[in-house]
């Protein structure tokens, strides 16, 4: 299979004012899919518009046909289990199947502290997470679901008719650290990465960013070993926009970046639809020419 082209649109117009029209052309332009990030507010977008990611799906599906749609990512940070899967059955019926659970650990940011409570500290962030990526497997999975654990609990909790997609929606488990890759091999469809942090924050180069990813791929490789899983089962994302590369600045450029991505193993590329003096501003006509004519170049996917 070739390489993948992907898009996440952040939810950051009003839907009667090009919000609608951003996800058909996502379609139109033939990527494979496309996400948004599942937060209550996100960085430098925290004093601007910005709404709720499953209600976005849910109307980006009605206004969709082909098109896969997805979080990339949904934490428990501000989610339960039980509420998330209710949520997800519909939306995976109302898209007839076209949706892919992103999930990670989450972060410090706002949404750590949106309810109230202290940003957990990095071994109880890990603990949460497994017990929630469990549980939550649980409740798409099974008509009928009792568990009481340690930060989540459910009681006879029904998800009757379930998933269109069997035995439910997939996974895309967004992780680095061993716990997490533990997660992605045990439970996901597939894998999200967007490189190094260290790397980007310390100026480190492009080569070195590839190195990181590599070696984020072979901890993959083993984590899935260790779980008697084959690593070549998971597809490989990679969330574009936070590497030292600069691959939309033209056709040339990103068919190099993918290309060297795709040598990583990396088989699906996420790129962040432009918008206008933000972290994501692109040239919308080199983007667009991005997506028409690289693919070619690439074999890649649809």
């Amino acid at each position: 299979m070739g390489m993948r082209l992907s898009t996440v649109i952040l939810p950051v117009r009003r839907w009667s004012q090009g919000g609608r029209e951003v996800w058909q052309r996502a379609e139109a332009l033939g990527f494979h899919a496309a996400y948004t990030y599942d937060h209550l507010s996100w960085r430098s977008f925290r004093d601007q518009t910005w709404f709720g990611a499953l209600p976005t799906l849910t109307a980006a599906a009605a206004a969709t046909s082909r098109l896969r749609l997805g979080t990339l990512v949904t934490s428990p940070n501000f989610r339960h289990p039980v509420t998330l899967a209710k949520e997800l059955i519909s939306l995976d019926d109302i898209s007839d199947g076209r949706i892919t659970l992103g999930i990670g650990a989450g972060g410090n940011g706002f949404d750590a502290t949106a309810l109230g409570q202290e940003p957990w500290e990095p071994r109880e962030r890990a603990d949460r997470f497994a017990e929630f990526v469990g549980l939550l497997d649980r409740m798409l999975s099974q008509d009928v679901v009792s568990y009481r654990g340690e930060h989540y609990s459910a009681h006879e909790v029904r998800n009757i008719p379930g998933c269109v997609q069997r035995p439910r929606l997939p996974f895309a488990v967004a992780a680095t650290g061993p716990r997490g890759l533990k997660l992605a091999a045990r439970y996901g469809q597939a894998w999200v990465t967007t490189g190094d942090p260290k790397v980007a924050n310390a100026g480190g180069t492009p080569d070195e960013s590839r190195e990181a990813i590599r070696g984020q791929v072979e901890r993959l490789g083993k984590a899935c070993a260790d779980q008697g899983r084959d690593a070549a089962e998971l597809q490989k994302i990679m969330l574009t926009g936070f590497t030292p590369d600069r691959p939309l600045d033209s056709v040339d450029a990103f068919v190099d970046f993918a290309g060297r991505h795709a040598e990583l193993g990396i088989d699906e590329l996420v790129l962040h639809w432009p918008i206008a003096d933000s972290l994501f501003e692109a040239d919308p006509a080199v983007f667009e020419r991005i997506v028409t004519e690289a693919p070619a170049q690439l074999g890649a996917a649809r």
